[in-house]
């Protein structure tokens, strides 16, 4: 987009805000592969399991959770707020998406991406003639 300083008429035409402005957090994630897949660990403290939203659309894998305070009274001072955590990863082709399994404990969500079968590394058998 080029920056210029004649202005330019246009016309006015409403256009639907595509954006957010919510405020989130990204939660810190670990991602180990294996023979089988790939395994994503990540850490969301004060989220229950109910309060958490897996998804996969399009090869985009998404992670939203909210964590929710304990505490019932209005604290008269705060240094940090609860905000929702967010988090999305592109998948590969490579991923089985119908078989993606996920898991909360003590606060760490565990998501079980395995590969296809076709992607899997297989030992080849040699035959001697």
């Amino acid at each position: 987009m080029k920056e210029t300083t004649i202005p330019v008429k246009t016309h006015s035409k409403h256009v639907p805000d595509t954006r957010d402005s919510t405020k989130t957090l990204c939660p810190p994630v670990d991602i180990f592969e294996s023979a089988e897949g790939l395994t994503v660990i990540a850490d969301l403290p004060g989220v229950q399991k109910e309060d958490i939203q897996v998804q996969v659309e399009n090869d985009i894998l998404t992670i939203k959770a909210v964590s929710k305070s304990i505490l019932t009274l209005d604290p008269t001072y705060r240094e940090f707020e609860l905000y929702p955590y967010f988090r999305q990863f592109q998948l590969s082709d490579k991923t089985d998406q119908e078989k993606i399994k996920a898991e909360m404990k003590n606060g760490v969500l565990i998501i079980h991406l395995p590969k296809k079968e076709e992607a899997k590394p297989r030992q080849i058998s040699i035959t001697v003639s």
